[in-house]
């Protein structure tokens, strides 16, 4: 068995940055500088389980050359046979080893790393897709705490008591974009609702995007193609949202995109975190057209996050959730609305990185 030439390369090219890292954090200069702490640290911490598994490599394929030649050329039958069994066992370890370190060498989406920009819309199924809209605002909260992630309402819209016309939250904590960002899509649930006297299964649907937070170098945002209007907020907020003008609308007059922010009782809070909002959105098309011109050519496992795409089905009876990118079944629907997404998101996450190595080959 060989190793890659194309993987060696990269293999060593790990090998030599690990080294220029390390030579970086022990530098008294970057010691007193905090981000460059952290950007440091957080690339040693991806590189060392590289070099790791791939030192491991090399040496589980010189012991695999031994072995080998032991069986060629040993005269003890004893010696060939437990020299043979030592090959079998060795190949199966390179083989296991290989694919965990082509993994671990598929490179990260630099956007990752950033704070997501969560939005939920009921689509169709009237009342029901607003009950349903609120369940996913509930979950994906359940999920933020698991993971000690903050979770920062920015609009919402309300209808029937317990249910979401619309709502745009800002998640942040580590890599909460990368794990997120697979979630965009229609989500569909099949359930009985309370009002249905016959007993009949509804569907329903909301949908999800999950942006990457832009921040200002990403995106310019030219004061003269925004329209930003003021309004008396309308929900929850204290004693001041219906007496003061604190609510902003903002219009991106170029692309027509419109962001509304309540949440705060202060007017230039609310206005700020619009406008992360509509970076983020404006970001969100960049990335869409990059990610389109690359489907012209291939289609992911995991699809394009195309938001008019069912993604994953609810099936309130069956207890069943069912993801249909990944054909991916769990008969743990509470669980699941309860917060417990993990399963699901690293399903996900490894048929994404399944899809990009074979880019690679």
């Amino acid at each position: 068995m060989m190793l890659d030439d194309r993987v060696r390369q990269r293999l060593t090219e790990a090998e030599e940055r690990l080294r220029a890292v390390e030579v970086g954090l022990s530098d008294p200069a970057v010691a007193t500088d905090p981000d460059r702490l952290r950007v440091l640290g957080r690339e040693r911490a991806e590189l060392e389980p590289v070099v790791s598994v791939g030192s491991d490599l090399l040496g589980s394929l010189t012991e695999l050359e031994g072995a080998r030649e032991l069986v060629r050329e040993s005269d003890d039958a004893e010696m060939r046979a437990l020299a043979a069994s030592e090959v079998e066992a060795l190949e199966a370890r390179i083989q296991e080893l290989t694919v965990v370190l082509r993994r671990l060498l598929v490179p990260r989406d630099p956007l990752d790393e950033r704070p997501a920009v969560l939005e939920i819309r009921a689509g169709t199924g009237g009342d029901e897709a607003g009950l349903f809209a609120g369940d996913l605002l509930r979950m994906y909260r359940r999920f933020a705490d698991r993971q000690g992630w903050s979770f920062d309402l920015v609009d919402l819209s309300e209808g029937i008591p317990g249910s979401v016309k619309e709502a745009v939250v800002n998640v942040r904590g580590p890599s909460a974009y990368g794990m997120l960002r697979w979630e965009s899509g229609v989500h569909r649930v099949q359930r009985v609702p309370e009002t249905e006297s016959g007993g009949r299964i509804h569907t329903s649907a909301a949908t999800v995007a999950v942006l990457p937070e832009a921040e200002e170098v990403d995106v310019a945002l030219d004061p003269g193609e925004l329209r930003i209007d003021v309004f008396r907020s309308s929900g929850p907020g204290g004693q001041s949202v219906n007496t003061t003008d604190s609510a902003v609308r903002i219009t991106h007059l170029p692309t027509g995109l419109v962001v509304s922010c309540q949440d705060e009782k202060s007017q230039l809070k609310n206005k700020n975190k619009a406008l992360r909002v509509l970076r983020s959105r404006l970001l969100d098309r960049r990335v869409a057209e990059q990610e389109a011109e690359r489907a012209r050519e291939r289609r992911t496992q995991v699809g394009t996050g195309d938001r008019s795409a069912k993604i994953r089905t609810y099936n309130f009876p069956q207890n069943r959730v069912t993801d249909h990118r990944i054909g991916l079944t769990l008969h743990r629907l509470e669980e699941i609305l309860a917060g417990e997404l993990d399963e699901l998101l690293a399903a996900l996450r490894l048929a994404a990185e399944e899809e990009r190595i074979r880019e690679e080959e």
